[in-house]
């Protein structure tokens, strides 16, 4: 009796060390498969930032106040110094901003690193975005991996990399820290991990107003693959990895974190459901099915001259294109529904029309069809691309931050 017992208490003593080691090798594995698309990126986003240098310094001005302390950071460093509260009359008419627009994650990540390391708002912000842009780069491999293998997918992450407006994501904004959480999440429903899915769609729910986009992605693909099990009437379904308790869960989970912002926003506001939404139309953000883009395009045709509108129509429409191309390569559920309603988002926004390329940055899988189609071409062509892709980045990165008068 004893020996039996004994047997069992040996066999049950190791597995939890194997589990453990088995998990750092995965990991350890796989960010050794992605190291070189990490290493190209950092390549990229330091040359950019490198151009931006040496101009800032030209004109008088610290590169580090420009990535840090200007326009949306200056916000989010009142939210990390004073908590919430803080309401600022506008210059037009109607106009008043209030601080509750901003979604609490990046303030807190920022907050907490300051109280650990001891750093100031610009460098503790800088941080935690440069940081939130590195694990989105691997999450973005990991998702251009799963699908079209390692060439295409470190193709996607350099094409990422060096979008136009890509300068954003070395700033103390949050579209880093989205595209991070969304990366994850959406790797982790094409993997099958439900909750891991929900948990981190809660994160992206609660760093920006469009981390809904997560949730609804989340929510969607549970929803289909629950209407899967019904059909098959399969409780053992394989891809779902936990049954159907894991898949409930991450799709309950996945808009806890937007809903629970907005909800909050609007109890402060009296208005438990719209107060939030009252909060964007007094910035002048509000849904109006694209009439401001339209109107912006339109005196773009007539005669204004800022570099920056044609730029974003050129994204706008590129990103049009690009999602079209997703569909047609049949693209996951999941990434369709991510990428749809963070179009409909930007495009359908009203005011901030020079900011649309940076509500899209986090759409990364509509980037997926020109890095499929890169992984087949010859390498020469790839690095005429790309470094036609790198100079137009550098210097359009450079005039936002230095010489546009809008907000990037």
């Amino acid at each position: 009796m004893s020996a039996d017992t004994h047997v069992r208490v040996t066999a049950r003593g190791p597995r939890p060390v194997r589990v453990r080691a088995g998990l750092f090798w995965r990991v350890r594995g796989a960010l050794l498969r992605a190291g070189p698309a990490l290493a190209l990126y950092a390549a990229a986003r330091l040359s950019g930032m490198a151009f931006m240098t040496l101009w800032a310094w030209h004109t008088g001005r610290h590169p580090r106040d420009l990535l840090g302390s200007s326009w949306d950071s200056v916000w989010y460093a009142r939210v990390v110094e004073h908590g919430y509260g803080t309401i600022v009359q506008g210059g037009a008419p109607g106009r008043l901003y209030s601080d509750l627009a901003f979604f609490p994650l990046y303030p807190a990540l920022v907050r907490g690193t300051r109280g650990v390391l001891s750093l100031g708002f610009v460098n503790a912000g800088l941080l935690v975005s440069w940081t939130a842009a590195a694990c989105a780069a691997w999450g973005i491999y990991a998702v251009g991996e799963r699908l079209h293998g390692r060439r295409a997918a470190t193709l996607l992450v350099l094409l990422w990399g060096v979008l136009p407006h890509a300068v954003v994501q070395s700033m103390a904004y949050t579209e880093s820290l989205l595209t991070a959480c969304a990366a994850w999440a959406l790797h982790s429903v094409l993997a099958g991990r439900w909750v891991w899915a929900g948990a981190l769609a809660v994160l992206a729910g609660l760093s920006r107003p469009n981390g809904i986009a997560v949730a609804a992605a989340v929510s969607l693909a549970a929803a289909w693959q629950i209407v899967q099990l019904w059909r098959a009437r399969d409780p053992g379904l394989g891809p779902l990895r936990g049954g159907r308790a894991r898949l409930w869960a991450g799709a309950l989970l996945a808009p806890l974190g937007w809903c629970g912002y907005v909800l909050w926003v609007g109890r402060q506001q009296g208005s438990p459901l719209f107060g939030y939404f009252r909060v964007q139309r007094r910035w002048g953000s509000e849904f109006d099915f694209g009439q401001d883009a339209w109107l912006s395009v339109r005196a773009l045709v007539v005669g204004r001259e800022h570099l920056t509108y044609p730029m974003v129509v050129a994204v706008a429409a590129l990103a049009v294109l690009m999602f079209v191309l997703l569909l047609l390569d049949r693209a996951p559920l999941p990434l369709l529904v991510y990428c749809a309603v963070l179009l409909v988002i930007a495009l359908g926004g009203a005011s901030y029309f020079t900011s649309k390329p940076r509500f899209l940055l986090p759409a990364f899988p509509l980037l997926l069809p020109a890095a499929a189609a890169m992984a087949r071409a010859r390498l020469r062509t790839v690095a005429v691309t790309v470094g036609a892709l790198a100079g137009l980045s550098c210097c359009y990165g450079t005039y936002l931050l230095t010489i546009a008068t809008s907000a990037p």
